[in-house]
Order: C-alpha cells, then sequence, then structure tokens
C-alpha cells in the first residue's frame, strides 16, 4: 500500500464521522451516544441473542459491549439472561421499550440518509450510493480474518460439511467424499500439511486445505467459499495465502485439481497463473489438472 492511499482512508474515516454524527453524545437526536444506538440496533426485534455472536458481529471486546449493555439495561431496554441450557452463555433480547426506540433509531436513520443525497443531483445521487456499495463491499473483504484451524476444530468442520454439500449439489451424480482421493481431513494438519478458515464477523465464510507431502508438489485441496461472500476476492486471498505458506515450507510447485462444473474455480485458476497439464492423479471427480511455479522461501 502506499502513503497516498493511507491518507485518502483517513480522510474519508474523518468525514464520514462528521457527517454522520458518531462524534455527538446524543446520536440522531436520541438520548444516547452512538455506541449504545449501534448495539440496539443489532439486537433487533427478532427475538433472543447470543450476546457472544453480537459482539463478534459488531468487533467489540467484552468489557465494552458489558458497558453498553448495563447501560441499555439500566434504561429499561433490554433483559440480560443466562441461557436456560447452558449458563456460560448470557444473552440479551429487548423490551417493549426498546423495541420503540429501535424502530425510532431506523426513522431517524432514513432521514439522515436522505439528508445525505438530498443536496446532489440524480447523477450525483446514483453515484454515491453506487460508491457507498463499493466500499462496503470492499470494506466487507477487509474484515475477513485467515486462522489455521485443525481439521476437527467446529468452525473447520462446519466448512467441510459445506463444502460436501455443494459439491453434492452440483457434480453430475453427486458427490460421494469416500469415493474421492481427497485428503483425510486429518492429513491437512502439520507438519502433513495445514487448513485455513476464514471467518467473518467471528463466523466461518470459507476454508482451503494444502497438503505438503514430502517429496512431492504441494497440493491445494478443499477450497470452498460461502455463497453469501463470494464477490469479495476471498477465494483468490485463500489461494495466496496457500501459495505463500508452500513456498515457504519449500516446495517450488504447487498443485490442484478440480471439476468441469466449477466454471468460476477452473476461472480463477488460470487467472491466477495457474497452467492445465496432464492428469497427475486419477481423482474420479477431476476434469481439468494444474500447477503452478512458486519461488521456494518468499517471504
Amino acid at each position: 500500500m502506499t502513503t497516498e492511499q493511507v491518507e485518502q482512508v483517513r480522510r474519508f474515516n474523518r468525514t464520514v464521522a462528521e457527517r454522520v454524527g458518531v462524534l455527538q453524545d446524543h446520536y440522531l437526536g436520541g438520548a444516547r451516544p452512538y455506541g449504545q444506538a449501534r448495539l440496539l440496533w443489532q439486537i433487533g426485534d427478532e427475538g433472543t441473542h447470543d450476546i457472544r455472536s453480537v459482539r463478534a458481529r459488531l468487533g467489540l471486546d467484552s468489557g465494552y459491549v458489558s458497558r453498553l449493555l448495563r447501560a441499555l439495561e439500566r434504561d429499561g431496554l433490554v433483559v440480560v439472561e443466562t441461557h436456560p441450557h447452558d449458563r456460560r452463555v448470557r444473552t440479551v433480547r429487548l423490551t417493549e421499550a426498546g423495541r420503540e426506540e429501535r424502530a425510532l433509531l431506523d426513522e431517524r436513520s432514513d432521514a439522515l440518509a436522505a439528508s445525505l443525497l438530498d443536496p446532489l443531483g440524480a447523477r450525483q445521487r446514483d453515484r454515491l450510493a453506487s460508491a457507498m456499495a463499493e466500499v462496503e463491499r470492499l470494506l466487507t473483504a477487509s474484515m475477513v480474518s485467515l486462522e489455521v484451524l485443525d481439521p476437527d476444530h467446529p468452525d473447520a468442520a462446519y466448512c467441510l460439511r459445506s463444502y460436501a454439500a455443494e459439491l453434492q449439489e452440483l457434480f453430475d451424480g453427486g458427490f460421494d467424499p469416500a469415493n474421492s482421493r481427497l485428503p483425510d481431513p486429518g492429513e491437512l494438519r502439520a507438519p502433513g500439511g495445514l487448513f485455513l478458515v476464514a471467518r467473518l464477523h467471528g463466523e466461518p465464510v470459507g476454508c482451503a486445505g494444502l497438503k505438503l507431502s514430502a517429496g512431492a508438489p504441494a497440493e491445494i485441496k478443499r477450497v470452498w467459499v460461502s455463497p453469501r461472500v463470494r464477490g469479495l476476492g476471498l477465494a483468490r486471498r485463500l489461494l495466496s495465502e496457500l501459495e505463500e505458506r508452500a513456498a515457504r515450507h519449500g516446495s517450488d510447485l504447487v498443485r490442484l485439481d478440480t471439476n468441469k462444473a466449477l466454471e468460476a474455480a477452473t476461472r480463477l485458476y488460470r487467472s491466477s497463473g495457474y497452467t492445465e497439464v496432464p492428469p497427475f492423479n486419477d481423482e474420479p471427480y477431476a476434469h481439468h489438472w494444474f500447477e503452478k511455479r512458486l519461488t521456494p522461501g518468499t517471504p
């Protein structure tokens, strides 16, 4: 990244903070600051929520969320309780007063959005809305985290189940992992490999495995991205991360195979510098085989 890019992001952040009023003690002319209002809105009126999931969605630490909840609870807007089946889990829900204030918050938020658009001409409004959609997409992409997990971790297991379920729907004749040459998940852990899991707001949204067999090219396996985050460049990011890790491991060649039904994946591999080669395994679900040269030890 460049210094100019960093400065532009900082200017944008300052402009947004000033224009939407997050610096004011009483956000949108209400009775509370932005932090409390945002948490109240996130809790919503759909029922009871696990506080941990709400905290993960907002990216806030537990101490700060606890202080915000105490303020909302003191004002009679939320009820915080212990989960009836797990005393380690706390839940939160809106009271009737909380639902009323949230509805008012929605009305005032709509009015604020309209005030941003109102001074502009029709074409400027379209430009602003389109630019905001693009910024939202890119900021969401920047919030995705990658972590190496054991394949038996619940988030990893969720991704693997989702991967298999999607292949079952897409492949002619379905997909049976028992008939595939996919490595056992246990092979995708050190020292023979690794398993990356992508998370957004604390929820697993993608995965990819790397097999590191001694004396053989590295192999990328089980690449999956949740449909709800496709278009954010996550698959390319997973691919690049595994290539870097393979190179640091000393591999100078990485391979993968794919099914003809996975057209987007095939386009991704070609555009990422992979060359189609003759079959290097007898994977029954593969129609295309690819490889890419790496520079060992790449930092």
